[in-house]
């Protein structure tokens, strides 16, 4: 079957800052770089955010890849450490300068950026004034967000908030797998809404300079999945849902709060606090567009045992994970691989969010030990991932021939980078990067994506 997309369709990736860059912790630490310093066991082989592919001084030549691998698009992130080290003021110049060199070659090569002002690297020193739990912080944000459209605005015209501002309350103070390593669902909350404020006021900021552009974000608005149909397991799939999913995307694409989810966080005494102003400011500044995030599914039931009272309140507290019989998976990072969920995702979206404008910002198969698949000639041959991106993209493709308004698919992540706490152990690219040597060579899935982007579609 032959899978034509729309004209002039995205065919892109993802990275960031944080993970291509390397860290320069002599001018800006990230709560990255502190996390590394007080728990370096922690992090896959020793490897905190340190050089790692130097995209900084390699930017020139990573780019050139990117063009080959047919890439016609890419988001990426600045660093708010770096542009502007201890996170208030002025712009550090040799910063300013080095993302100007950046976008030029972008340009040079015909690869539009859609460029991101967070990707979980928020500068120590306001993480230390309490991070997104703080309202001055937020106001923190928005100052970067207006110095960085400025400095940048007249030349990139696609600009993102945040990615995945779920992950900062999840992986900081749920879940302890970012810092500052709290477990506590009422702080968690307090950081999500202080983020969903802090994204609301930096798009009326740039609403405000009326550069000509569009702003969006980026969300992993990943569909939940009951067990079956009985009441219960819906219930606890629909608390799932209002948690994971309708928490971020009701404000920023409705321009208000999802009143179930309002409900229960009341009845469970975890209601944030707020400004008399916070509604309007929401209400007021949706954004153009919307990034989806997806790599596997969320399957629930309800609880098999009574929470311990004792326990410490969790979201897995009104849940428990289903383990379903007979699913496909990745075994390199524990994921399960079912492509039509990114088909209901868009579907949501066209059904429940008015056909809200949105393209697929990540989606992405990470193996390890990848080195086992080179051929004789050193390339490495992994059809595995050319199987997965077909398998995704031909259900983006029914949801477009349904009447989805996805616009563009961004993978992640066409060079090899590191992955926070796990070093480069699942290899995600189009392109390989080697630690040892610090070479790059295109994939066979490299070599599969310019085609792609090439032919707009694929054969199947």
């Amino acid at each position: 079957m032959k899978y034509l997309f729309p004209e002039n369709f995205y065919w892109g990736g993802a990275s960031s800052a944080l993970q291509t860059e390397g860290s320069d912790t002599s001018r800006g630490k990230t709560t990255m770089d502190k996390f590394f310093e007080e728990a370096p066991t922690r992090f896959y082989n020793g490897m905190g955010p340190g050089k790692l592919s130097n995209f900084y001084e390699n930017y020139a030549e990573d780019i050139a890849l990117l063009k080959k691998a047919g890439l016609n698009s890419l988001r990426f992130s600045i660093s708010w450490a770096r542009l502007i080290p201890g996170g208030r003021g002025e712009a550090d110049r040799e910063a300013v300068e080095y993302y100007n060199r950046v976008i030029d070659e972008f340009e040079k090569n015909g690869i539009e950026l859609f460029m991101n002002l967070h990707h979980f690297d928020l500068p120590i020193e306001l993480q230390n004034e309490g991070g997104f739990e703080s309202r001055d912080v937020v106001e923190a944000y928005v100052e970067y967000a207006r110095t960085c459209f400025q400095l940048f605005g007249k030349r990139i015209k696609k600009w993102c908030t945040f990615n995945e501002p779920i992950v900062t309350p999840e992986g900081g103070y749920l879940y302890d797998f970012h810092y500052p390593n709290v477990v506590d669902f009422k702080r968690a909350v307090q950081v999500a809404y202080n983020m969903i404020i802090a994204h609301s006021k930096a798009v009326a900021e740039y609403r405000k300079l009326n550069l000509g552009g569009e702003i969006f974000t980026v969300l992993n608005i990943t569909p939940i999945y009951p067990r079956s149909s009985n009441e219960k397991d819906m219930k606890a799939a629909k608390i799932a849902d209002l948690i994971f999913v309708r928490s971020f995307l009701d404000p920023f694409v409705k321009g208000e709060f999802n009143e179930e989810l309002k409900e229960f966080l009341k009845d469970n005494g975890l209601m944030p606090e707020t400004q008399p102003q916070d509604k309007e400011i929401v209400k007021n500044n949706i954004i153009d567009f919307l990034g989806l995030n997806y790599y596997q599914p969320r399957r629930v039931k309800a609880k098999e045992h009574i929470v311990n009272p004792d326990s410490v309140l969790l979201p897995e507290s009104f849940f428990d994970y289903y383990d379903m019989q007979g699913k496909k998976m990745n075994t390199s990072r524990g994921w399960e691989i079912y492509p039509k969920a990114i088909y209901d995702m868009l579907m949501t979206m066209k059904n429940e969010y008015n056909n809200f404008r949105c393209f697929i910002a990540e989606n992405g198969m990470g193996v390890q030990d990848e080195h086992k698949f080179r051929n004789k000639n050193g390339v490495i041959e992994d059809d595995y991932r050319i199987q997965f991106f077909k398998e995704h993209l031909s259900y983006v493709h029914k949801a477009i021939q349904e009447g989805s308004s996805c616009f563009g698919y961004h993978m992640w992540t066409p060079i090899d980078n590191w992955s926070m706490i796990n070093e480069y152990k699942n290899r995600y690219g189009l392109i390989e990067f080697s630690i040892e040597s610090g070479n790059r060579q295109l994939k066979k899935s490299g070599l599969w994506f310019n085609e792609l982007s090439k032919n707009n579609g694929f054969d199947d």
